[in-house]
């Protein structure tokens, strides 16, 4: 994958002395022969992920008592701290997009409709990514879903020397792909190995440092590499990151549960050990009995599982339609772009504590109840711009339903895949947790299509409709969720 990347920068030096614009030149031998080692590249690392089934040859097998009553150890803060990272990374790819797209419109030549396709192509691939990583969790391990996005990232770099927009169009989606799937997966290690008082704060806080610094570093490095290195550097950022983030993974664990699920036991102990925490042994037809074969979605989990679904809808569609329709709703109502975005400004730091907040809510208050209440956040701000764009007067500066929309959608976003990954047994976890991270971009996708048709709704009427979603979800979390905190996962593996 490396030499495939490499063997494309040629072609990207040779633009150093025209501003490394690359527009209209061949591609050469190099880089279609780079293109090929690359996908040869996924397609080994693919198949040298597969995990190996080795189920025990007697009737005795392991059954984990900890880690969820284990107390906290620097193997727990050092997992924390690599996720985090692998977090920050993943997110960044996404964000640099902002960065990316005006300097790639002015070298391609691009319309306004047609950079529109470029975070379109991005959000359907993480809308997939969330699908399918999903799956290879359950199959191939959470660690090993890992490294696949992380060596994707190493591949999807060479956008910074493709000549052709549309060649930048395919890879932007691979990358998203790879971002799409990192994230469900983390929130699923994560909840398998933090110890089940410590659980909840560190899922939530972990997300939103990763959320945070993703977006602190595309916006960092991209003043200090753009200026000398045009945009097409923040594309080859992918190439040290995802060497970085695979330099790391020996210190990264599987998931002690899903080593046991495949019969590796004494794996399964050894990683128990590093976390300070034992194993019982009990008879293999508990185990048997404890560990169904489960479906995606059942009737024990289809009424939390439609309810997550929908929040995670309203908040796609929140932040990427309603939040990026705003600045031009703001403009349309007289206010210069400068003001505009002063304003948008103005709230988010009011919104800022957010993260803080959550952590407190889910880890000491309620996790149902925290979700619920941030829905109901989002709920207030969107129909207040529905007032405003009824003409109460008393809306008319818009920066305290803007201010409530931000506060919320940062909520919901930092509780929602903890709250799934804490409500779902082992064997469908990782499906499930990227069900709904990939929901939560789908509603986004809708609302971006919506904008490259041409076809985006007035504020108000999307306002009124989101904020029937939200309302909708917040009712049926608040009766049908479960209450997750303190709660021991091994119940989810034994419950009727």
């Amino acid at each position: 994958m490396t030499a495939g990347v490499v063997l494309h920068l040629p072609m990207y030096w040779m633009g150093r002395h025209m501003g490394f614009h690359l527009v209209g030149m061949p591609m050469d031998a190099g880089m279609w022969w780079g293109m090929v080692l690359i996908i040869g590249g996924v397609g080994l690392t693919a198949f040298g992920l597969l995990p190996t089934h080795q189920p025990g040859a007697s009737d005795d097998v392991i059954v984990l008592a900890p880690p969820e009553d284990a107390p906290l150890t620097p193997a727990h803060w050092m997992m924390c701290g690599l996720l985090a990272v692998a977090l920050i990374v993943d997110i960044m790819k996404p964000a640099s997009l902002g960065f990316v797209v005006p300097g790639m419109r002015e070298e391609y030549g691009l319309s306004t409709a047609a950079v529109a396709i470029l975070p379109f192509a991005a959000l359907s691939g993480t809308v997939l990514g969330s699908f399918v990583w999903g799956w290879l969790a359950d199959l191939y391990g959470r660690r090993a879903s890992i490294l696949l996005s992380s060596v994707m990232f190493v591949g999807t770099s060479i956008c910074g020397a493709m000549p052709d927009f549309w060649w930048n169009v395919g890879m932007c989606f691979l990358m998203g792909a790879a971002a799409g799937g990192m994230l469900p997966v983390a929130y699923a290690l994560l909840a398998e190995i933090m110890p089940t008082k410590h659980r909840g704060w560190a899922l939530v806080l972990v997300g939103g440092i990763g959320a945070v610094g993703g977006y602190f570093a595309a916006s960092a490095l991209s003043a200090w590499l753009q200026p000398d290195w045009s945009w097409r550097i923040m594309w080859f950022l992918n190439l040290p990151t995802g060497l970085i983030l695979i330099a790391l993974s020996p210190l990264l664990p599987e998931s002690a549960r899903f080593l046991q699920h495949i019969g590796r036991g004494e794996e399964a102990r050894t990683v128990l050990a590093r976390f300070g925490s034992g194993v019982q042994t009990v008879a293999a037809t508990v185990v048997r009995e404890s560990h169904s074969h489960l479906p995606p979605v059942d009737r024990r989990h289809l009424a939390v599982t439609v309810a997550l679904t929908l929040a995670a809808l309203s908040w796609g569609l929140v932040n990427f339609g309603v939040l990026l329709w705003l600045p031009g709703a703001l403009v349309a109502e007289g206010r210069s772009v400068e003001a505009a975005s002063t304003l948008i400004a103005k709230s988010t730091l009011i919104a800022a504590p957010t993260v803080l907040i959550s952590v407190w809510l889910y880890s000491a208050w309620s996790t149902r109840g925290s979700l619920a209440l941030m829905l109901g956040v989002s709920a207030m701000g969107l129909f207040g711009f529905l007032l405003r764009s009824m003409g109460v007067e008393a809306l008319a500066d818009p920066i305290a339903p803007l201010a409530l929309l931000i506060v919320g959608s940062s909520g919901v976003i930092s509780i929602i895949l903890p709250y799934t990954a804490e409500n779902y047994p082992l064997r469908i976890r990782g499906r499930a947790t990227g069900w709904i991270a990939g929901c939560s971009k789908l509603g986004g996708l809708a609302a971006q299509g919506l904008s490259v048709l041409g076809a985006a709704p007035a504020l108000g009427v999307a306002a009124a409709f989101v904020g029937g979603l939200a309302v909708v979800a917040l009712g049926m979390i608040a009766v049908l969720g479960r209450e997750t905190r303190g709660r021991d996962l091994r119940d989810l593996e034994v419950e009727p």
